[in-house]
């Protein structure tokens, strides 16, 4: 990958709330990232070794000074938020102030509202989840943040259907807060009046998106809508609606009693801030842990999951950003470095940042088909790309998983891919293709071995069972 020129690089820190940084090509030291400090993290609770109720979470920082931040108002909050360089942690990247900025003052008389996507169901990502069951007062205070900043009416935090025990605990998070006037009317005594409810999904993939988990929050088929209109103006109740992400919301407060500069101190230029990554697969020590942006994904590995399984070298490939992303290889795994930008690069993407290790004894093709059978399932099936391409994915890795499909559907499995992308209203066509096209970009040796074993070990049965006399017989 290319560094960028120093010109370029001083253009890009050229934005309010960023403090510049010395980039050199010649004599001097490019900026590590990685290595977050306790001091630094927002996250205090992510493990569960503290208190999740009220009182814990007041001796963690949490809803200090809230009341001046509320009464700051809706622009310093957004200003802030965009100063800070935040990028949404859901997985498309999109920047949080510019996001909130949206509702804008417009529609009067209408109620707004702001939705929590919490609906966590992509395989390998379970960062929302430590939040919600360990440190839910984070989620709410940064909920009525926001929604200050919206001119919402409410919250809705639209949680999985599997996460009970996150659920219970959000919710006791919720009355311990109503009781002690943190929300509600007149919330943290800043006059703003601002209630918070969940509401349990049913366990539908399709409904992290987000105008599909209005379509569910309003008591319908949990099925996406075209855009326009946009959520910003017609969202739910055909009201002006937010939809926006947990750990986005959650570092919210600390955010805005640090300062955007602050946060946008970690991290690489236009990459900035802390992150939650899931780290799982063939690691010794798996887990969920806050970092820095834009740390490499090797450090990532060794420093908190004690390595890859038997070593870097018995390292097979990575999947970077949860199963719709496309996997890396060892070779790119290498280098790669754990944001937004850099990853896309490489022709994957953070995404969730659910990173899923693979050691040497992974079977590949079965991984991948695996996710393709995921897809299939938790297709809504509204969109013909989307219904019909990935049943043909999840029969067509089938195939290659057994080694009975011929060399020329590895190029038929492309072309199928390239129709489901950019072709349906929401992005699950092309989740589904994505994984598809990364195993066929790295790994198509090992597919046409796959192919070419089986062909051998098929005529190699044929002739073991080949007898003339039933041969003469036949005919």
């Amino acid at each position: 990958m290319m560094r960028p020129t120093l010109a370029k690089v001083a253009k890009q820190l050229a934005r309010p709330g960023v403090a510049a940084r010395s980039y050199s090509t010649e004599g001097g030291s490019t900026r590590h990232y990685g290595g977050l400090k306790d001091q630094d993290r927002i996250f205090t609770n992510l493990y569960g070794q503290h208190d999740f109720g009220l009182k814990g979470a007041l001796k963690r920082g949490d809803w200090y000074k809230t009341k001046e931040i509320v009464l700051k108002g809706e622009d310093w909050i957004i200003n802030e938020m965009k100063a800070s360089g935040m990028r949404g942690r859901g997985g498309a990247g999109f920047p949080s102030g510019l996001k909130w900025s949206f509702m804008g003052k417009s529609s009067p008389g209408r109620p707004r509202y702001l939705v929590i996507n919490a609906d966590e169901g992509e395989p390998g990502t379970c960062k929302d989840r430590e939040i919600m069951r360990h440190d839910p007062h984070k989620l709410i205070e940064g909920c009525l943040i926001a929604g200050r900043a919206m001119f919402a009416n409410a919250a809705y935090i639209y949680i999985r259907g599997e996460f009970y025990n996150e659920a219970s605990n959000l919710q006791q998070a919720i009355d311990e807060a109503y009781k002690a006037g943190l929300i509600g009317k007149n919330a943290c005594g800043s006059g703003y009046d601002f209630d918070v409810y969940v509401h349990r999904g049913a366990g539908a993939y399709i409904c992290g998106e987000e105008t599909a988990l209005i379509e569910s929050l309003e008591g319908k088929q949990g099925k996406p809508r075209l855009k326009p209109p946009f959520p910003a103006d017609t969202g739910l109740f055909g009201c002006p609606t937010t939809v926006t992400n947990v750990e986005t919301v959650a570092a919210a407060p600390t955010i805005l009693r640090r300062g955007g500069s602050w946060f946008a101190g970690f991290g690489a230029p236009r990459n900035s801030g802390t992150k939650l990554f899931a780290i799982s697969g063939h690691v010794n020590k798996p887990c969920t842990v806050e970092e820095e942006m834009s740390i490499p994904l090797r450090e990532l590995i060794e420093r908190h999951c004690g390595g890859v399984r038997g070593g870097w070298d018995n390292l097979l490939a990575i999947i970077p950003g949860g199963s719709s992303v496309p996997l890396l290889p060892k070779h790119l795994c290498d280098t790669a470095v754990m944001d937004f930008d850099s990853l896309r690069d490489m022709q994957s993407g953070l995404g969730t940042a659910a990173v899923i290790v693979m050691d040497k004894s992974t079977d590949v093709v079965q991984a991948i088909a695996r996710l393709s059978s995921f897809y299939r399932h938790e297709s809504c099936g509204q969109c013909t790309p989307c219904r019909e391409g990935s049943r043909w994915l999840d029969l067509m890795m089938s195939r290659f998983v057994s080694g009975q499909a011929t060399s020329a559907e590895i190029d038929q499995i492309l072309e199928i891919t390239k129709e489901m992308e950019g072709h349906t209203i929401c992005a699950l066509a092309d989740a589904a293709a994505w994984p598809v096209q990364g195993l066929m970009r790295h790994f198509r040796p090992e597919v046409e071995k796959r192919l070419k074993d089986y062909k051998i070990g098929s005529q190699v049965s044929s002739d073991t069972n080949y007898r003339p006399d039933q041969t003469i017989a036949t005919l």
